[in-house]
């Protein structure tokens, strides 16, 4: 099977479309899946914005994940639900784009982006231009059919431990699959693990920690905020990733962790996540 524009692709209509500047779409969530992490939501809205600047260059060069400055995280989405998105560019040359962006289920915000900005490489290095803008031409028609996606391989975050002490912190590994169907679309020319893949288990790991963090009766830490996410080098398949969270601030209601990867050279991607008391359900 072809999985180019199924396998990880989240935009399946354009309303409104002004070429680095601003455009609105929106994405069907299959309601065959077991769940779609609010990862994904964040790649929708960065996929809406990344048709805008790819357009407004002309399809030479296309953006790679960079920075957010803050991932609001407002509420979960279920399989089945519309998103509705937004995105406004700041910027968009052959150098970088600079976005921030919206995600709504039936009008009410569901994640919202700030401050994003993503390096631009040459598209062919990635991807095949002509039918980037054959794939355009259809978003901006009569839509794509949706129900193409069927949801990622599943991953673990392996040899788990969580530690107490002065500093609380977690660590884990993460085996980045050789081959997976999502490599397939990203990219065909080069693939490279997806970083709101690598963001869902940087959650994981942020979540799994703050378990242990006390918090008032009848409540759960939730993950409401990522903050200065960066990543600083492409992630192939088969990378053995180390992920490590540490309790950076804790006083009542507030609970803030930072989330650190690594592979064998060094640091590669690094944020902050905030958390909030919700009631447990």
């Amino acid at each position: 099977m072809d999985h180019h524009f199924r396998a990880f692709s989240f935009v399946d209509r354009i309303n409104v479309i002004e070429p680095g500047v601003r455009i609105s779409g929106s994405y069907a969530i299959p309601a065959a899946l077991a769940e779609f992490p609010m990862s994904l939501v964040a790649e929708a809205t960065g996929q809406l914005a990344a048709w805008s600047a790819m357009a407004k260059i002309d399809f030479s060069h296309r953006p790679v994940a960079g920075l957010a400055g803050r991932v609001e995280l407002l509420r979960e989405v279920r399989p089945g639900d519309t998103l509705e998105l937004s995105a406004e560019l700041e910027n968009a040359d052959t150098s970088d784009v600079a976005y921030g962006g919206c995600a709504s289920v039936n009008g009410e915000p569901v994640l919202r982006l700030h401050h994003c900005m993503g390096p631009m490489v040459p598209i062919g290095e990635f991807d095949d231009p002509d039918l980037l803008r054959v794939r355009l031409a259809l978003l901006r028609g009569e839509g794509a059919v949706p129900g193409a996606f069927t949801g990622v391989l599943a991953f673990s975050l392996d040899g788990l431990t969580v530690e107490d002490g002065p500093q609380m912190k977690a660590r884990a590994t993460l085996q980045v699959p050789a081959q997976a169907a999502f490599f397939g679309d990203h990219f065909p020319k080069r693939p490279v693990f997806p970083g709101t893949l690598l963001m869902n288990m940087n959650l994981k790991l942020v979540t799994a920690l703050a378990a242990s963090v006390p918090v008032r009766a009848g409540a759960t830490w939730t993950p409401r905020a990522v903050v200065d996410m960066k990543l600083r080098d492409f992630i192939s398949p088969g990378d053995l990733l180390s992920i490590e969270a540490k309790v950076m601030r804790h006083e009542g209601d507030e609970l803030k962790i930072s989330v650190e990867t690594r592979n064998e050279k060094g640091r590669l991607g690094a944020a902050r996540v905030e958390l909030t008391p919700e009631a447990a359900a």
